[in-house]
């Protein structure tokens, strides 16, 4: 084991250190699978050239050396005895250990955060807890909590820094824990608020402001500040981690947590606590003017702390609506469709898709694509990826859509006024130009979602068959739309151009970088893709 591996083995009850030990090799293959992935896809300055040969991909890297293993369209099989990563012949089983055998000075920060993922995702094989209920009647908190591998795409998939093996089994969803999230009475001259705060999240005049116990244990004593109420809220972790459903109330909470999930730090920005609830006003009303299938997560509130007079990203909190649910439906991110079972085996949507998955996924499409193309024709481009874009089931069937996180759109200025949207007020950072939304919404809703989608079904139908059957639904959804040039436009890059996508690998060696991936356009003929 290599050491980060030895240091979680050592805080584990002796029973979890065996599995956990047992389940290092899959945890390392499952890593290695995405980091090879990014290799392959990213715009990596050090590899020279890429080819396909068969179901062999060979990289050229600009020294000479010879990387090697195997191919993959959208999300890459994990290398095997027979089908493993080579650097000039030479196997290699460790993700940690490759980038050590590339020695690239710039991979040092990523090499350790992989050593954790690894270790990360071992812990969570090895102990998640299955949900208790059969796929269509389990929880909200059951989906959220079943997606064990994290991230699908990022070689970081479980990385937590700073996270000990004790904070991962307290924290982590997939382990299935309560979380007390504290509370800090902040006096009204020492905070900004804005939006609807819950009456039971005030104290007299204080607000109560929830904080993630890791947060209060790491960030508040360097403020000379303590919880008012310690452990006083009880709640569930949600597949973020950070965002948490408490039982009873008709809300939940995102809190900040200043240290790097994944890939990003998960603090709350002074902009977001800003304007947190006029964007999501924004978009429900671009939303409801839609009248169909998708809805939104709406925030209801946002608080900071004031430090210096600026409302501290450490110390912050956003409050959001339960998305509804009728009788007889369950509310599941679409993550949860495409997550490896504990046990392994097909994930939950091979189940769900029955014996046609061409018809599942057209009604999918049916459902999510006119929405979201004609919010991009008005200027509005989603982030809509497998963990942003749930998915709300009548039994077993797709009945509508809700979009949650809605920090990360991106806005066309001139499009929202051509479709009468007042987006004046958004602020500077959500705007973009036309490619930065096809970046945005294709990059998301095509490159991870329908991605993860068809790679599942992939198993029991055609890929080609599975694409066609989208491409279809994303036809007709175009030729329903007014014939707008900007309409025209986007139809074009969809259905015909490369498709953008975040250079997850890229972005952590260089985290500055300006540049997208891009993969083969799947609504085109097989024949016309790259290797």
């Amino acid at each position: 084991m290599r050491p980060f591996e030895t240091e979680f083995a050592a805080d584990l009850r002796p029973d979890l250190a065996d599995a956990y030990r047992a389940a290092l090799p899959g945890a390392r293959a499952g890593v290695l699978a995405r980091l090879w992935r990014g290799l392959c896809v990213d715009p990596l300055p050090r590899v020279a050239g890429r080819r396909r040969v068969g179901a062999e991909t060979v990289l050229t890297l600009t020294d000479g050396r010879r990387l090697a293993g195997p191919s993959g369209d959208w999300r890459f099989p994990e290398p095997t005895a027979d089908r493993p990563v080579t650097l000039d012949g030479r196997r290699h089983e460790h993700p940690a250990e490759l980038l050590s055998a590339l020695a690239w000075p710039e991979a040092e920060r990523l090499r350790a955060e992989i050593d954790h993922s690894v270790a990360g995702l071992a812990l969570a094989r090895a102990n998640a807890v299955g949900p208790a209920a059969p796929f269509p009647r389990r929880t909200p908190v059951e989906h959220e909590q079943s997606v064990v591998d994290g991230h699908p795409l990022h070689p970081c998939c479980r990385n937590r820094t700073g996270f000990l093996a004790t904070d991962h089994l307290a924290h982590g969803p997939e382990h299935g824990p309560v979380v007390g999230l504290d509370l800090l009475a902040v006096p009204p001259d020492a905070c900004l608020a804005r939006g609807s705060w819950p009456a039971e999240l005030r104290e007299g005049d204080a607000l109560l402001l929830p904080l993630h116990p890791w947060q209060s244990r790491h960030v508040l004593p360097r403020l000379g500040l303590a919880p008012h109420r310690p452990g006083a809220l009880p709640a569930h972790p949600l597949m973020a981690l950070r965002t948490f459903a408490l039982d009873g109330r008709p809300w939940q909470v995102k809190t900040a947590l200043s240290t790097r999930l994944t890939s990003s730090v998960r603090d709350i920005s002074a902009g977001s606590t800003r304007s947190g609830v006029a964007v999501s006003d924004f978009l429900r009303n671009a939303v409801d003017r839609l009248d169909g299938p998708l809805r939104l997560q709406t925030t209801r509130a946002t608080a900071a702390v004031l430090v210096g007079g600026e409302p501290s990203p450490d110390l912050a909190a956003v409050i959001r609506d339960v998305p509804e649910a009728r009788p007889g439906e369950t509310v599941l991110p679409v993550a949860a469709l495409t997550a490896r079972p504990r046990d392994g085996g097909c994930p939950p949507l091979c189940a769900l898709a029955g014996d046609d998955p061409a018809a599942w996924l057209a009604g999918f499409a049916a459902l999510a694509v006119p929405p979201l193309v004609t919010l991009l024709a008005w200027g509005v481009a989603l982030e809509a990826h497998e963990q942003n874009l749930l998915l709300v089931l009548d039994g077993d069937r797709p009945a509508r859509l809700v979009y949650r996180d809605l920090a990360d759109v991106r806005v066309h200025p001139e499009r929202l006024d051509a479709a009468g949207l007042a987006g004046h007020d958004l602020p500077e950072r959500l705007r973009t130009d036309t490619r930065g939304l096809h970046a945005k919404l294709f990059g998301s809703f095509v490159a991870t979602t329908l991605a993860g989608l068809v790679t599942t079904l992939a198993a029991h139908a055609p890929a080609e068959r599975l694409w066609n059957a989208i491409g279809s639904r994303i036809r007709h959804a175009y030729d329903a739309l007014p014939g707008t040039p900007f309409a025209r436009a986007d139809r074009r890059a969809l259905l015909t151009a490369p498709i953008p996508a975040k250079p997850l690998t890229l972005m952590r060696l260089d985290p500055a970088t300006p540049a997208r991936a891009h993969r083969p356009n799947p609504f085109t003929p097989r024949e016309e893709w790259g290797g």
